[in-house]
């Protein structure tokens, strides 16, 4: 792997500083080519024995030009043509078995390849998710993977059937005549060391291209989902320069590339023309001496024309190759990324426990600069069983990241955390999940029917479920839809407006009657009459489960049976809202304000 940074303010990995080794790289492959190995490895015997097919052409033109042609043997002639031409169509034949051995195998191997990233990423914390822009995710699951199938179906074969052809080739000609094979021979150790000289460059180059092409998908990405803010401020034209930057950059790198490359192909067609030329000489003054045959001097030009396609397409096959050992890389960063271990119990006591209880919690955001701080510097609430809780407190207090502790998105830093007397730690993240529900002030939809975006938060829920969940979030326009549930809302949910978004996730939350649930200012967008129809709905969920809700409105604090106020990191004030209003200048200067701001 190369070595690469994260830095806590870009999403993008640095791009390495000094070469990788590329065959290191590729080998990381091995186990998606393991159960495709011998279909794999026919192809390669195949295209060999196809490559090996042509290098007997010369000596069949060798065999005309020294036999039949100096006899006068038409009859020769035509029989040495009938075995040329045999010779051509069962190498375009075994050529054509080769296709076929490997395109369903490899394609089946780019697909599980893709599976098997989208599930990791499924797995990753949120913390890796914050710090990794979704272009450069994007790009690893779709260019990358592409570049590394690619390769398997035609560099890394060619790379097999050129070497081994050029061996065999030159065994031919040092056969035919070893003065002059060796002259052709001659460039050969310039050219390896060449080769790697510009090999290094060049997956420097390439590194830095795909990583740009990452950086730019985001940017296209962000600019499409974000078009109406784009629009509505006439962000527009600074889109268009920060993307025509980019675009200038990735076009600079393309063009490293391409220099690069136009000059190692420069020297590996050079350098063997000038020993060609050399041998072409040599060869004809011998010939006119009468120490080489003319079928032999034919032969032997053709065999080394018949080798120039295998010599220089070394450059081409050796510079894809650089390309998927980047890909390899950047695919593999994502896999090499360490998933917390899944360990615990599966279940809880029955429901009628302790309820939701923190216990000197602190927490920091896994990539804050060293010296910072913790958000929470200990946290001590307790939740009893069956109530709710309404948090409240300044922005940036700190209320989202507390909330998003109990399902464990994010790992508390210290302190503990139970559910019902269990440690949070002590249950794996699928138990727990399954049995806290979420509704966060910022509603994400999927691009799927109403339907598929409620079930979400229960597979399992029924039909009445699915109908007493959207009464509950109010959705009632649900039904004025096209095809009511089943109605498609389009990416991000943006053919809804805010609001409806937002009751949607709410429906989502309470389908599947969670017995823990945490609402992050689930009603902030919507409007009076209607917060007010959701609030009496949602009191029916909350009297049989176990909720902490954070609240920025007397309207939503209402719905709860105590408040907790978060100042500092801490929990400052417990109590009833009207206890707070008595007891906490910093409580009821927060609930005015809020008053005054709904007013």
């Amino acid at each position: 792997m190369p070595e690469s940074t994260i830095n806590p303010a870009d999403p993008t990995p640095a791009t390495p500083d000094r070469p990788r080794s590329a065959v290191r790289s590729l080998l990381r492959l091995r186990p998606y080519v393991r159960p495709v190995r011998a279909r794999l490895f026919g192809s390669a015997g195949v295209a060999v024995l196809a490559s090996c097919l042509a290098l007997l052409i010369p000596l069949v033109l060798k065999w005309i030009v020294d036999g039949p042609v100096a006899d006068r043997d038409p009859s020769g002639v035509w029989l040495g043509g009938g075995i040329m031409l045999a010779l051509g169509v069962l190498e375009a034949g075994l050529f054509g078995i080769r296709r076929w051995l490997i395109a369903r195998p490899l394609a089946a191997l780019e697909a599980r390849m893709r599976a098997d990233l989208f599930r990791y990423l499924q797995r990753l914390p949120v913390a890796f998710h914050d710090r990794w822009g979704s272009g450069q995710l994007l790009s690893r699951a779709t260019n990358d993977l592409q570049i590394c199938r690619m390769f398997l179906a035609f560099p890394l074969v060619f790379l097999v059937v050129n070497t081994t052809t050029i061996v065999v080739g030159f065994g031919i000609l040092i056969s035919q005549r070893w003065t002059l094979g060796l002259l052709l021979l001659a460039p050969a150790v310039p050219l390896v060391i060449l080769c790697s000289y510009f090999e290094s460059r060049y997956s420097l180059a390439s590194r830095r291209a795909q990583d740009q092409i990452g950086d730019l998908t985001t940017l296209v990405e962000e600019s499409v989902l974000g078009i109406r803010i784009i629009k509505a401020f006439g962000r527009h034209h600074s889109q268009a320069v920060a993307f025509r930057e980019q675009s200038r950059e990735l076009r600079g790198t393309e063009l490293r590339k391409a220099r690069l490359l136009s000059d190692l192909w420069m020297l590996i067609i050079g350098l063997p023309d000038v020993a060609l030329g050399a041998a072409l000489v040599v060869g004809s003054v011998q010939v006119a001496d009468g120490k080489l045959s003319v079928g032999t001097l034919v032969a032997f030009l053709s065999t080394a024309l018949a080798l120039r396609w295998p010599v220089e397409s070394m450059g081409w096959l050796l510079s894809i190759s650089n390309e998927a050992a980047t890909s390899v890389d950047r695919v593999f960063e994502v896999f090499d990324t360490p998933i917390p271990e899944e360990h615990g119990q599966q279940s809880l006591p029955e429901r009628g426990g302790d309820g939701i209880r923190f216990t000197g919690v602190r927490f920091r955001y896994p990539d804050a600069p060293a010296g910072t701080p913790d958000l929470l510097t200990g946290i001590d609430l307790h939740i009893r069983s069956g109530e709710t809780l309404a948090l409240v407190g300044a922005t940036g207090s700190g209320k989202t990241s507390l909330t998003a502790l109990i399902p464990r998105l994010y790992e508390a830093t210290g302190g503990r955390l139970t559910l019902d007397g269990v440690d949070t730690a002590e249950l794996t993240r699928t138990a727990l999940r399954g049995l806290v529900s979420t509704a966060f002030e910022e509603p994400t939809l999927f691009s799927a029917s109403v339907r598929d975006n409620v079930l979400m938060g229960a597979p399992g829920a029924s039909e009445a479920d699915l109908l007493r969940a959207l009464e509950t979030a109010q959705c009632d326009f649900v039904h004025g839809l096209p095809h009511g549930v089943d109605t498609q809302v389009g990416e991000q949910g943006l053919s809804l407006s805010g609001g409806q978004r937002q009751r949607l996730a709410l429906a989502r939350a309470v389908v599947g009657r969670p017995r823990f649930l945490v609402l992050d200012d689930p009603l902030s967008a919507l409007d009076v009459h209607t917060e007010a129809l959701v609030e009496a709905a949602l009191r029916h969920v909350l009297a049989t489960t176990t909720a902490l809700v954070v609240a920025h409105r007397p309207s939503t604090v209402m719905l709860a049976d105590r408040v907790a106020l978060l100042s500092g990191g801490r929990i400052t004030a417990v109590g009833t809202h009207h206890e707070l209003l008595h007891s906490s200048p910093e409580y009821r200067h927060m609930m005015s304000g809020a008053q005054v701001g709904a007013a």
